[in-house]
């Protein structure tokens, strides 16, 4: 039985061109993930894991659906290798029942980690050129500094009760210990 394997990252991402594909494919069952690929429990794999029969195929649309690094990958190659079950990746054309379909998985596995990690240099390095230049990046602090001076003293004085110290300044009150901490 061919049991395809479906993932997004977020809400906003369509499904829909992976259900196709792995349909056009043969696969009797798919199931889905609506999760990031970097989290390690993910409930549609577990699912799979349990349909998983030996004999059958796991389908995934692409490799990096499945994993997110080459370790992942070659974890799922050696599960589904000792279970007897093969895997098929549609984009990449790979399928490892064979000799040379296990070489080219582990070479496109490969390939997408350097891709993986090309980005993330490529990010951190736009970072660190931002802040030379004084950019800072995420989210801008919800109260300027007077205000943060005058939460903390506030919170210090004991008179007013978290609760309304925050419904008076508009923050939650992770926000307010953030400010107390900081004042420190």
């Amino acid at each position: 039985m061919k049991i395809g394997y479906a993932r997004v990252s977020t809400i906003d991402q369509n499904l829909q061109l992976q259900e196709d594909a792995l349909q056009q494919a043969g696969c009797e069952k798919i199931i889905v993930d609506k999760i990031s690929g970097s989290t390690v429990l993910r409930p549609g794999l577990e699912q799979v894991k349990e349909l998983l029969r030996e004999g059958d195929s796991l389908v995934v649309w692409r490799l990096d659906r499945l994993g997110r690094s080459l370790r992942d990958l070659i974890s799922w190659s050696g599960y589904l290798e000792e279970k007897g079950v093969g895997l098929v990746s549609l984009h990449e054309a790979i399928d490892t029942s064979s000799s040379t379909g296990k070489l080219v998985f582990h070479m496109f596995g490969a390939l997408a980690e350097f891709e993986r990690n090309l980005i993330r240099e490529r990010t951190m390095a736009g970072l660190l050129a931002a802040r030379a230049r004084g950019k800072q990046g995420g989210r801008p602090k919800s109260l300027n500094k007077d205000k943060q001076k005058r939460l903390v003293q506030l919170y210090k004085d004991h008179n007013i009760s978290v609760k309304e110290i925050c419904e008076m300044m508009n923050i939650s009150k992770p926000t307010l210990y953030k400010y107390v901490k900081e004042a420190q």
